[in-house]
C-alpha cells in the first residue's frame, strides 16, 4: 500500500475521531464540511454526464438538515419533503427548461449526501445534552476513556466507524491477495472473497461491541448488525463506483492524497447511518422488553 495512502489514512482516523469525542456542534460543523465537499464531488460527477442540476440550492438545504438534525432529531425527517419541493420550485423557474434528469440528480443529491449522512449527526446526538461538558455542547471524557461513562451516542458512532473500517481493510487485504473471483463488473477490483471477508471482519467487530455494550440477545445482536454494516458498506461503495463510471472518471476527486476525493473515502458511510441508528433507537429497545 503506498505511504502517501497509508499516512492520510491515519490521519483522516485520527481527525474522525477526535471531532467524533468532541461531538456536539464540533461534530456538526466538521459534517457539514465533509457533506459540503462531498456534494460538490457529487455534482460535478453528475454534470460530467450532461445533467444541470440545482447545485447551489441543494447544498444550502443539506447544510440546514444538518444544523437541523443537531437541534432536534424528530424535526430532520421533515426537512426532506420541504427541501424536495424547494428544489423543484427552483429548477421550474430556471430560464433554461429543466429536465426529468436535473430533478432526479438533484433530489439524489439531497438524499444520497445530505439526508442519509445526517443520520451520523442523529447517531452522535443521542444522551449527548446530559454528558455536555464543554461550550456548543461538545464533551470531553475528563475522567478518561471508561465506556460506561461515556454518551451512547458517542459509543454507538465508534462502534460503527471501526466495523466499516474492519469491513473496509478485510476486504481490501484479503480480496487483494486472495481474491479470485470478480464481484461486480461495477468495480472489476472487487471480489466475492474480498467481500466476504469483509463482512466477516464487520459481524466480528460488531460481535464484541454487542458484548461489551451489554446488549440484549448477545451475540445475535452484534452479529445482525455487522451484516447490515457490512452489506451497506459494500453498497455504498459499489453505489459510488456506479457514478464514477457512468461520468467516465477514475476517482471523484483528489483531495485526500492516496485515496482520491471524499466520496472515494466516505462511499461506505452513506448507507450505514440510518441502518445502525434505526437498529439501536427501534430494534434494540423491542428486544429489552
Amino acid at each position: 500500500m503506498p505511504w502517501p495512502r497509508i499516512l492520510s489514512g491515519i490521519v483522516g482516523i485520527a481527525l474522525a475521531l477526535g471531532i467524533t469525542l468532541l461531538g456536539g456542534w464540533y461534530f456538526t460543523l466538521a459534517f457539514g464540511v465533509i457533506v459540503y465537499l462531498g456534494q460538490l464531488e457529487y455534482f460535478q460527477l453528475v454534470r460530467a454526464t450532461g445533467i444541470a442540476p440545482a447545485g447551489k440550492t441543494t447544498l444550502a438545504v443539506s447544510q440546514a438538515l444538518l444544523i437541523i438534525a443537531t437541534c432536534s432529531s424528530s424535526l430532520a425527517d421533515a426537512v426532506l419533503p420541504v427541501a424536495g419541493t424547494f428544489i423543484c420550485f427552483y429548477l421550474l423557474f430556471q430560464p433554461k427548461l429543466s429536465t426529468i434528469a436535473d430533478i432526479s440528480s438533484s433530489i439524489l443529491g439531497l438524499f444520497y449526501g445530505g439526508y442519509l449522512p445526517s443520520y451520523w449527526v442523529r447517531l452522535r446526538s443521542l444522551d449527548s445534552h446530559q454528558f455536555s461538558n464543554l461550550p456548543l455542547g461538545g464533551y470531553w471524557p475528563h475522567e478518561g476513556l471508561i465506556i460506561q461513562t461515556m454518551p451512547e451516542g458517542l459509543t454507538l458512532t465508534i462502534l460503527g466507524f471501526l466495523c466499516i473500517w474492519a469491513a473496509d481493510i478485510g476486504a481490501y487485504i484479503f480480496g487483494k491477495f486472495f481474491g479470485r473471483t470478480r464481484l461486480s463488473e461495477i468495480s472489476p477490483k472487487k471480489t466475492v472473497e474480498g467481500a466476504l471477508f469483509g463482512l466477516a471482519g464487520s459481524v466480528v467487530v460488531a460481535t464484541i461491541g454487542s458484548w461489551y455494550l451489554d446488549w440484549p440477545s448477545w451475540p445475535w445482536t452484534g452479529i445482525a448488525l455487522g451484516l447490515l454494516i457490512g452489506i451497506a458498506s459494500l453498497l455504498g461503495d459499489l453505489t459510488e463506483s456506479m457514478m464514477k463510471r457512468d461520468a467516465g472518471v477514475k476517482d471523484s476527486g483528489q483531495l485526500i492524497p492516496g485515496h482520491g476525493g471524499i466520496l472515494d473515502r466516505a462511499d461506505s458511510y452513506v448507507f450505514t447511518a440510518p441502518l445502525i441508528y434505526y437498529f439501536v433507537t427501534l430494534a434494540l429497545p423491542l428486544l429489552q422488553k
